[in-house]
This record gives structure tokens, sequence and C-alpha cells, in this order.
């Protein structure tokens, strides 16, 4: 498999290569001797400044560990709308066959009510913390999971708008299906976040009936 890779050209090393800038594609899994090596197939002239050359490597170890995609762990809780496409960006993957959503949005009824809004609150820090072990169990059961992403909405959230939003890439199908699920039932038992539901005469705060304090046990 390979990766495009932009090589920056200055002072000397423009004038000797005749150009700027340039983006070749090398293997994903490469040395920056290698590298180098590819560089000056392309321009020969660049030979006479070898010395020189290896002083501006150390980036492109940097660049190779974006390239590499490592996998990582978004966790935020926060006021403003959330977006689908934000989340997806944070979870897609070139190495991943499959990347899982769960969207859970505020509904206009329960048990026969008409719900205006929800509202919700946290204790964030506990809630952030909380969610990382979510994260680190996910990893334990379902290792060829790439990354998470877990995106909550708190203070006002209107009828049809994301309260909350999960997502999970792996290679295949079946890791992150089944990681999603658990992420969210886990999420919704052990997270503290408190909704209020809104209607149109007054309010109620509810708790989710999978949380363990109310079936008083952990």
């Amino acid at each position: 498999m390979s990766c495009e890779v932009t090589v920056l050209y200055f002072a000397r090393s423009a004038e000797l290569a005749g150009l700027r800038t340039e983006t070749i594609s090398v293997p994903q899994q490469i040395t920056s001797l290698q590298l180098w090596r590819e560089i000056v197939k392309r321009h020969s002239s660049l030979a006479d400044i070898e010395d020189q050359w290896r002083l501006a490597l150390g980036r492109y170890r940097e660049i190779m560990s974006e390239i590499e995609d490592e996998p990582k762990d978004v966790i935020q809780l926060k006021s403003e709308k959330l977006s689908l496409d934000e989340v997806a960006a944070l979870v897609i993957s070139p190495c991943c066959g499959a990347a899982s959503f769960f969207v859970g949005t505020t509904r206009n009824n329960f048990e026969g009510r008409k719900v205006i809004q929800l509202e919700y609150e946290a204790y964030t820090a506990m809630a952030e913390g909380e969610a990382k072990k979510i994260c680190k169990d996910i990893r334990l059961k379902w290792p060829s999971v790439k990354h998470i992403a877990i995106h909550h909405r708190l203070g006002l959230v209107p009828i049809s708008e994301a309260s909350v939003i999960a997502a999970i890439s792996s290679p295949h199908r079946a890791e992150s299906l089944n990681a999603l699920q658990y992420c969210i039932n886990t999420l919704k038992a052990t997270v503290p976040i408190w909704k209020k539901e809104v209607y149109e005469d007054d309010s109620s705060w509810k708790e989710n009936k999978e949380c363990f304090w109310i079936k008083g046990e952990k």
C-alpha cells in the first residue's frame, strides 16, 4: 500500500531540483533513508547535499506518524450542535472497511405527553473519565477497533437534533457494530449525564433505566 508525501525544497535544494514542491508516491512503510534515495532518483543533483538533507528529515518522522493513522479516542461534551460529518471524519480510516455510528435524537413525545425539548447536564470531569474507561474496555474486548469518537451535547437540545453521537471504525463490520452497541449501552449506564424532559406544561429530570445506581449495583 502506498501513500502520497509532499516534499518541500528550500534554498540550494530548490535550485538543484529546479522546483519548490512536489508530491511523490511511496510505500507506507518506508524509512527516511529510503525516502531520500527515492528523491535522488528523481533529482540526481541533490546527491551533492546529502549531509544537509538529513537535517530536514526530522520533520518527515512526524509526518510518517500521522500517515500511519494511530488509533485515537475522541471524547467531547459540548453545548454546540453536534455534527455527524465531524464525527465521521474522526473515525473513518483508509485501513478500515467499516465505520459504525449511533445518533441519539430528541423525540417529540414520552408516554403520551408532548416533549418540547431536552436539557442535559453533566459533571464534565467525571463524565469524560467514565467515557475514557469505556474506550479502554472496548479496546480490550475488540483489539482490532481503530478509532472511537463520542460526542455528547449539553444544555438544551431541540426536537430532532442529536444529543449524542458515537462512532467506531474497524477493519470489519462485526467488530465496530458490536463495539458500538457496547459503547452506547455502557455510556447510558455509567456516565453521569442527567436529562430533563421539557413538556408543554412542566418538566421532569429523567434517569436512564440502565443506570447502575438505580438498580443499587455497580
